[in-house]
């Protein structure tokens, strides 16, 4: 009983830190630089795919893969960054989410054209196959490999943003944009490279997270809602906030879905509303 409450706990960390690297950009673009952005999951959707085809087409390993397509999806990013969401900025927030909405339709039919609409699985290398002693427990190896992986990008990018100077100048050009160009800040640059960073977070948790997420055309759908609460529950912009977020709800759905397989899918509501209840503007959020 103990080992399994064990192994059901592991498989929720890693979901939820899947769902950390997904939500991440996610709350950096609506907390620090304020922007709607409900295409999101389609960027991970794209990282995922892009790793598909280097891997299935393109013949290229795993390891080569993976970091390819985390960079196409930032190119990807960045160029509808200048082009698209340049017009989104100037909007407000409801014409944010019907542009960004739309976007995602547009995603979701180019994923369906270009791969079908079947489920597309991406094969993992035999070194992360399988399963590894830790004590008495076996705990699979890849799953080890997306928790560990994860939590190294999430002190990447706290340090990034709190300890460099470039983390320094975004946030005064998201406080006050005017005096940041005044003092030579380039406040569209930096922009665009925060976004597309996002991107590049986004995709890679569709890269490694399709055994958790399969990736299929409305991929960019069914997993929004998740990752909105996600971001929702840690705090807008707080990178605290949404690892904490991502593994309390990670495991509590894991959890609810295991002992509950009847109606385990709504424990992670229920637990999102309870939480709110009690903390509106999130775990570590501010009021506006």
């Amino acid at each position: 009983m103990f080992a399994s409450l064990l192994t059901v706990l592991f498989d929720g960390v890693a979901f939820g830190m899947i769902l950390f690297l997904i939500s991440v950009g996610l709350s950096i673009t609506m907390g620090v630089m304020r922007v709607v952005n409900l295409a999101h999951c389609g960027f991970a959707m794209i990282g995922g795919y892009l790793t598909y085809a280097l891997i299935a087409v393109a013949g290229l390993p795993f390891a080569a893969a993976v970091p390819l397509a985390v960079l196409g999806t930032m190119a990807i990013g960045a160029v509808l960054e200048r082009t698209v969401y340049s017009w989104v900025y100037a909007q407000s927030e409801l014409g944010q989410v019907l542009m960004t909405i739309g976007l995602t339709f547009v995603m979701i039919a180019s994923a369906n054209a270009f791969f079908g609409s079947s489920i597309q699985n991406i094969p993992v290398p035999g070194a992360l196959r399988g399963t590894t002693q830790i004590g008495s427990f076996g705990l699979p190896v890849y799953r080890l490999f997306l928790i560990v992986v994860s939590a190294a990008c999430g002190v990447a990018i706290w340090l990034a943003l709190e300890k460099t100077e470039a983390g320094a100048k975004l946030r005064a050009a998201v406080d006050n944009a005017r005096m940041a160009g005044c003092i030579g800040i380039n406040v569209k640059a930096m922009f665009a490279v925060t976004f597309a960073i996002g991107c590049g977070f986004a995709g890679l948790g569709g890269a490694l997270g399709s055994d958790i997420f399969p990736l299929e055309p409305f991929y960019a759908l069914h997993y929004l809602v998740l990752v909105l609460i996600v971001v929702s529950v840690g705090g807008l912009g707080s990178i605290k906030g949404t690892l904490l977020a991502s593994l309390l709800l990670g495991m509590v759905d894991t959890l609810g879905r295991y002992y509950l397989p009847s109606g385990g899918g709504i424990v992670i509501y229920l637990a999102t509303l309870m939480l709110l209840l009690i903390r509106p503007h999130g775990l570590f959020g501010r009021p506006a």
